[in-house]
Parts: C-alpha cells; structure tokens; sequence
C-alpha cells in the first residue's frame, strides 16, 4: 500500500491560554518549505518583540520527516518538545506552530511549562481546519494524431488531472495522478504503441 495522503491545515488558528497570570499566545500555520517557516518565525519574532519567548515547532513533507522544535530561551524541552507533541498526536504536516509567552510574574516550573506550551498548542489546533492532500505524480507523454483516441480512453477511465495539452501532428500531454494509481495509469500508457512516456 502506497501512502499518498497527507493531513495539514487550511489557514491560520490562533488560541490564548493563560496559567498563572503567563499568557501564552498560540498561532497554527500552512507552511510549505523551510524558507516560509523562516520568514514566518522571524515575523512573529519582531511583531512580538517585547515578549519573554517565541516558541515554535514545525512539521514538513508528506512523510512527515523533516521536523524541528525551538524553546527560544525557555528550559530544554519545556515548550518546543510538546508544542512538536501536539502536531504529531494530531499526525499533521505542512505546519508550524508559534507560541508567544508573556511571563506573568509567577514561575510555572519545567512541568508547569510543559503543560501550558501544549495546552496553548492543542487549543490552536482544535481551531484548525483540517484538510487532506494527496501526494501526486506527473508524467509527460508524446505521441502522434493518429493516437489520440487510445490515450483519451485511458485518460477518461483513470482520470488523472491535465495539466497541459498541445494537440497537433506530434501531441504533448501533461498528466498528474495520486502516487498509488501511478503504476497503473504508467502500464496502461506505455502498452500503447509510439506513445513516449517522460517522468518529471
């Protein structure tokens, strides 16, 4: 079985949380690439400068294998570990999570810490919208005219998405299918004769 489907969220959440006058400010964001989370924790970081810690975790790809947390300041282990806990409970990806801590006067402890990242964590989360994406293949074909009915059958049969068309004496096709109806959509192209197949 081919895993090709994957679980983010649709825009942002934000949440509040307070534990003993600390106000925790909770944001779940889509992010795609490293550069986004970047810019977006270098952002949160100067639009909350004036905070004690900016706290963040994220979560990238469909495999879900490129992850990292940051306590910014607060003990190892007490917000960016639970805030990166809550993403992998809910086992989403294409996200990042920034919490904002206003330190309210009274210490919280390590264990008091790790309970309000999460909580702050799981509360923007519960706000989320959540959406599953498949993971897709693109594959680019040439063929001749006279071809063009034995590709249109396996295209209306399997149904992948067209991305492109050049219809003329040489056609182009460009095709995008989920990752587990590739090899299929591959067998059945490749036994048409003349047809050349380009993998992106």
């Amino acid at each position: 079985m081919i895993e090709d489907s994957y679980t983010t969220i649709e825009g942002l959440s934000e949440a509040i949380y307070t534990e003993k006058r600390s106000k925790f400010l909770a944001f779940a964001i889509p992010v795609e690439s490293l550069d986004t989370v970047k810019e977006i924790v270098d952002a949160y970081q100067k639009k909350y400068y004036d905070a004690r810690h900016v706290c963040y975790a994220y979560m990238l790809g469909a495999d879900r294998n490129i992850f990292r947390a940051n306590d910014n300041g607060e003990p190892s282990g007490t917000a960016g570990k639970p805030i990166l806990g809550q993403i992998r409970s809910k086992e989403l990806t294409d996200i990042l999570v920034v919490v904002v801590r206003y330190f309210g006067g009274i210490k919280l402890g390590t264990g008091g810490l790790v309970v309000a990242y999460k909580t702050a964590a799981a509360v923007a989360l519960e706000k989320s919208v959540f959406l599953t994406k498949t993971v897709d293949v693109t594959v680019r074909i040439s063929f001749e005219y006279c071809l063009m009915n034995d590709v249109m059958r396996v295209v209306k049969e399997m149904e992948p998405t067209v991305l492109e068309r050049v219809f003329e004496m040489d056609c182009r096709m460009s095709l995008s299918i989920r990752k587990s109806l590739f090899p299929d959509l591959l067998d059945r192209l490749t036994k048409i004769e003349r047809l050349r197949v380009e993998e992106e």
